[in-house]
């Protein structure tokens, strides 16, 4: 069997490092924003290009708490792309704004900055676009109508650790960024977290009262806020694998070169890598008209797949409400019906890419 996804075998190239690190933190008896989230903002503020990173929850709340920090609240409207995970509109809909879908663009399947300025409304406060799959958007021409328009942009980043958009990483080009820490996540914990990057202070400082029941200090609360912290434990283990990151995105990328080179004369579209970027390959997603069949035959294989995503935003039961209907957003409707996420993590053996390519042909006949 080829599974979709492994994380032992990573697990035990770094366990050592990982003990010591939990070690650490059993012994100094300390498990909320101490020292070792102290210093992973630091170390992945830095790591991004950024000033200020702050631990929270889960990406979900990055997104959430970004929001509310740039000033986004109940009736505004926020906009994003209609071909991403739920998450997305999740933490929109937790600042109590409204999602206004976008469609993406044919080739990278990111957010289309010439379909942005007709979604924009005197009640947009907000722009999300998604770093999918771990391929940038085109920033340049979202920033700029964001600019015109007076609008922050939010980067959904959940997917996009080290990812470059024209040799700078993602996560620094928006008002604020937010990022997942999830488990699968290339930057992973061992359960959830996520965080907030930013180069405004003021922002950075909101959304740290924010994450804690809006305490400015030990019992002074200046703002209504959350509980949604993320802890030492897991701050201690993602230092440990930010080290290891670069490392781990290079790994990823050979891998889907192999793909790539295994794949080139079967008729599927494969990844498209845009010239200004520099993808890191969170997952390598192909497209293929027969993609259920296919999806089937490679089960038969015992090769795991997945679909990321079968739904689009506005075909979802808990989004009716938003009032859009099949044909609205052609680009991410067709996308949703073909794309197949093929194995994909860094240590992901050669000898199962050929496998996989194999099956694949076989497929084709």
């Amino acid at each position: 069997m080829i599974p979709f996804g492994e994380m032992t075998t990573q697990f035990q190239t770094i366990e050592p490092e990982i003990r010591r690190a939990i070690d650490e933190v059993l012994a100094s008896g300390w498990f909320i924003l101490g020292k070792q989230v102290q210093a992973f903002e630091e170390e992945f503020a830095a790591y991004v290009g950024a000033k200020h990173a702050v631990g929270v929850g889960s990406g979900t709340e990055a997104l959430h708490l970004a929001l509310r920090a740039v000033g986004v609240g109940a009736g505004d409207e926020v906009v994003t792309v209609a071909n991403t995970c739920v998450p997305t509109v999740s933490g929109i809909a937790f600042s109590g704004a409204t999602p206004v879908l976008v469609d993406c663009h044919p080739s990278t399947l990111t957010m289309d900055p010439n379909r942005l300025h007709d979604a924009i409304t005197t009640r947009t406060k907000a722009i999300v676009p998604v770093h999918l799959y771990g391929h940038p958007c085109d920033m340049a021409p979202i920033l700029a109508v964001a600019s015109r328009r007076g609008i922050p942009v939010i980067e959904d980043c959940a997917q996009a650790h080290g990812a470059e958009y024209r040799g700078a990483r993602c996560g620094a080009f928006g008002a604020a960024a937010a990022f997942s820490f999830y488990p699968s996540k290339n930057l992973g914990a061992y359960g959830d977290g996520g965080a907030v990057v930013t180069n405004d202070p003021a922002l950075a400082q909101t959304v740290r009262m924010l994450r804690n029941y809006g305490e400015e200090r030990r019992y002074h609360h200046t703002i209504q806020g959350f509980n949604s912290r993320l802890d030492e434990m897991q701050a201690a283990i993602l230092r440990v694998k930010l080290k290891h990151l670069d490392a781990w995105n290079e790994a990823r990328c050979n891998r889907a070169a192999a793909y790539t080179r295994q794949l080139a004369d079967v008729p599927l579209v494969l990844p498209a890598e845009a010239s200004w970027a520099k993808a890191i390959y969170h997952l390598f997603v192909v497209r293929c008209d027969r993609r259920d069949a296919l999806q089937e035959h490679l089960k038969r294989r015992e090769i795991g797949t997945l679909i990321h995503y079968p739904i689009p935003i506005h075909l979802q039961k808990a989004y009716a409400h938003l009032g859009r209907s099949t044909g609205d957003y052609p680009v991410a409707e067709t996308a949703c019906q073909q794309v197949l996420s093929l194995p994909m993590y860094p240590e992901l053996p050669d000898a199962s890419i050929t496998a996989i390519a194999q099956a694949i042909r076989e497929f084709f006949g």
